[in-house]
């Protein structure tokens, strides 16, 4: 990925205080709609849809829709000048995320690879203060902290691992987290709409390409295209647009931390949808990460 360097007027850009809410409740937007995820994943696998198939799919119809928006709304496209950008998050960034996490999960337990990619909040923090000269503020470190151990709690035990799982686990969040520290300087001369169509656009012609090489495996039944809609629609035009709208107005450490409300809601998405267990180890994790965001909301100035 080619290095992104802020200019002076980035540089000194400031976060409105009166958009800091709304920063707040956009990325929980987000976290909500992303949680649905694995849900519509699930569901299309058991129609037979195939990995490859389903992430060429999820990126095509997002950059098709977004482009319909776009054109609807008459939105001009990010300037050229950042494009490059754009479209190495999204081919370069965004897929190497997605690869390393999939081909961690063939060496490494799913609790463990999970556990390893939540590691970008404080990766977003350390990166941030060392690369483009971010404050550390110590509220951040508590709520980084406890989105960290809450989120432990709600994946549990079952943490076992190759040395190589570990090593992917670890670039995989190590990619998501120069993702947001990019995509949080795009956005602040760019409009979230634009942006996330660019990345789809560049994350789509990899998939496909992808796809191509290894073989379509297509939903068979109307259940299974209504998964595939779903992710296209909700846990990925929804939810990037919502993120993306949210990094606009918060710090990349602090959207990271609010977006480890994820795993909370998908926890209890699964209770109510496939009534499984809630033991207390998942209760006391969501109560800690939801104190983190509401930390961070209130007197994470």
């Amino acid at each position: 990925m080619s290095r992104f360097r802020p200019d002076t007027a980035t540089n000194m850009k400031k976060f409105p205080a009166g958009g800091r809410a709304e920063g707040v409740l956009l990325v929980a937007l987000s976290a909500l709609a992303f949680s649905f995820l694995p849900i519509f994943i699930k569901y299309a696998y058991a129609d037979g849809v195939g990995v490859g198939t389903m992430l060429a799919l999820r990126f095509t119809l997002a950059a098709l829709t977004l482009c319909g928006i776009m054109r609807l709304r008459k939105q001009p496209w990010p300037d050229r000048r950042r494009l490059p950008t754009l479209i190495s998050l999204g081919a370069l960034a965004y897929v190497g995320q997605s690869f390393c996490f999939f081909a961690a999960l063939k060496y490494a337990s799913a609790g463990l690879v999970s556990l390893l990619l939540y590691l970008y909040p404080a990766l977003v923090l350390i990166f941030g203060a060392l690369f483009f000269g971010e404050k550390i503020r110590p509220t951040q470190i508590a709520a980084v902290v406890a989105a960290l151990f809450g989120t432990a709690l709600i994946i549990g035990g079952g943490q076992e691992g190759r040395p190589v799982g570990i090593m992917l686990g670890i670039g995989a969040a190590v990619t998501y987290a120069v993702y947001l520290l990019v995509g949080s300087r795009v956005l602040r001369n760019e409009d979230a709409l634009g942006s996330v169509t660019i990345i789809c656009l560049a994350a789509a012609a990899v998939f496909d390409v992808a796809a191509l090489w290894q073989g379509w495996a297509m939903p068979t039944t109307g259940a299974g295209w209504l998964a595939i809609f779903g992710i296209v629609f909700i846990a990925t035009v929804l939810a990037m647009v919502a993120f993306f709208a949210g990094l606009a107005r918060l710090s990349p450490a602090d959207a990271a931390t609010v977006a480890t409300l994820e795993p909370v809601l998908t926890v209890a998405l699964a209770t109510v949808l496939f009534h499984e267990p809630l033991g207390w180890a998942k209760c006391v994790g969501g109560l800690v990460i939801i104190a983190a965001v509401l930390i961070l909301a209130r007197h994470g100035h």
